[in-house]
């Protein structure tokens, strides 16, 4: 199933053809329009008309949120304010807010992303979507919003919090596609269980997930807890919002990214030169069709690779595979690189163990220390001392032996840790770095 056959199906010639003719275009605009691009690009000593093929686009300068927040409100917008008909804003927890416009072109390109995002992952115009992604400045709520009504089906606008209200409305109304961070789907298990709902009693078949990093592993928790088909979904407020690329339920394997609007390129972190193909590394993405404010060459800090190999859906858009984090939220303990995710994965695995952790790093006597605060169920909980240590130690060993960090197990009662309705906080970092 498509929601657009024509461009999602399109063979690779034909895309890398409508690629280059978007780029060549949206950087004549940004040029014109925007004199950062065009300071740049001069200080670069690149012109528009100098990029003849997609190799190209690697002599570009990159964009960067510091960029985005040095342009603030508006600096970066290609197009009069008048014909900007919504924006929308990052949080700003760390700095000035990264502020984005959507003329009303952008706003249908996002609805049509969107659109062809819930039926790659199996919903279609005879579904129910429970859309608990936070309306407001942040982009999750309204970008799935207005992709569920463009794909002709009903969609419950309840966004997040009273989330006994929304296990109720979800056996009320039918609902059949919960969307929503992952971590909140796995708050919703926990408050189904206390409320004695079992979600094999609903309707839900599948669940659309995103806005921060998640595993396999919690991929396998959620569904097994929400009995549904668990899809990774990816955005951001700087290059759309949500819908920029999705699993297939088909495969599960790789989140298509729509080629027809970015171009995505992967990057060392470090040197800025791009990976050999396959290799993992930051995520780049040029859009060439926002109207708004295009970006040339963003660099979303986001950690993944690129899957070309045809899919068994039919799609021929590049796959990303699942992010293992931030490049910015990579912790460095004692030299060792490693990503919450990745210990979350360990935790999951692990008998007993609740998937709700934090991670507090500190520095002592000029040597890194990793705490891992992490729920164990009730039936542990309440156990011998000695079994909770036991659970320690195995839980510090596999941390040890699989990422070859060593760190400290706090075993904490169920539901002490904070839950969160949004994006999950999931480390502290004491250090003064």
């Amino acid at each position: 199933m498509y929601f657009n056959e024509e461009f999602e199906t399109l063979p690779r010639p034909a895309l890398e053809a409508l690629q280059l003719k978007r780029l060549q275009a949206v950087l004549e605009r940004v040029y014109a329009h925007v004199p950062f691009y065009r300071d740049t690009f001069n200080a670069a000593g690149i012109k528009p008309g100098d990029v003849k093929s997609l190799g190209d686009l690697e002599r570009l300068p990159f964009t960067t949120k510091q960029n985005m927040r040095d342009s603030y409100p508006y600096g970066l917008f290609a197009v009069p304010m008048e014909e900007i008909v919504r924006i929308h804003a990052s949080s700003g927890t760390t700095g000035k807010p990264t502020v984005v416009g959507y003329t009303r072109k952008d706003i249908d390109v996002w609805s049509e992303l969107m659109a062809r995002s819930f039926v790659s992952a199996g919903a279609g115009k005879g579904d129910i979507i429970h859309n608990a992604y936070g309306y407001g400045l942040f982009t999750g709520g309204l970008g799935a919003h207005y992709g569920a009504e463009r794909l002709g089906a009903s969609v419950i606008p309840i966004s997040g919090g009273n989330t006994k209200r929304q296990l109720m409305i979800m056996q009320d109304f039918g609902s059949s596609v919960l969307t929503c961070t992952p971590s909140y789907a796995l708050f919703m298990a926990e408050e189904a269980r206390a409320e004695g709902i079992n979600f094999k009693d609903l309707r839900l078949k599948v669940g659309i997930f995103g806005a921060e990093p998640w595993s396999e592993a919690m991929r396998d928790e959620i569904e097994a807890k929400l009995n549904l088909d668990a899809i990774d979904i990816y955005g951001l407020s700087e290059i759309m919002g949500p819908g920029v690329a999705i699993e297939c339920i088909e495969a599960k394997r790789g989140l298509h990214i729509w080629e027809d609007h970015f171009i995505p390129e992967i990057i060392d972190p470090d040197s800025g030169q791009r990976v050999a193909e396959g290799e993992r590394g930051e995520l780049v993405i040029t859009t060439i069709t926002k109207q708004g404010i295009p970006l040339i060459r963003y660099r979303t800090r986001d950690i993944t690779s690129i899957i070309y190999e045809p899919c068994i859906c039919g799609r021929t858009h590049a796959r990303i595979t699942r992010m293992s984090g931030r490049s910015d939220d990579m912790l460095i303990i004692r030299g060792v690189n490693v990503f919450p995710s990745q210990i979350e994965s360990i935790l999951i695995g692990i008998e007993g163990v609740e998937p709700h952790y934090l991670l507090v790093v500190d520095r002592v006597e000029n040597l890194d220390t990793l705490e891992v605060h992490v729920e164990v169920d009730e039936r542990i909980f309440s156990d011998e001392i000695k079994i909770l240590q036991r659970l320690a130690k195995r839980i510090e060993k596999e941390i040890k032996d699989k990422l070859g960090i060593t760190c400290t197990a706090r075993l904490v009662e169920p539901r002490s840790i904070q839950r969160s309705e949004g994006k999950a906080t999931r480390v502290i970092d004491k250090r003064k770095l």
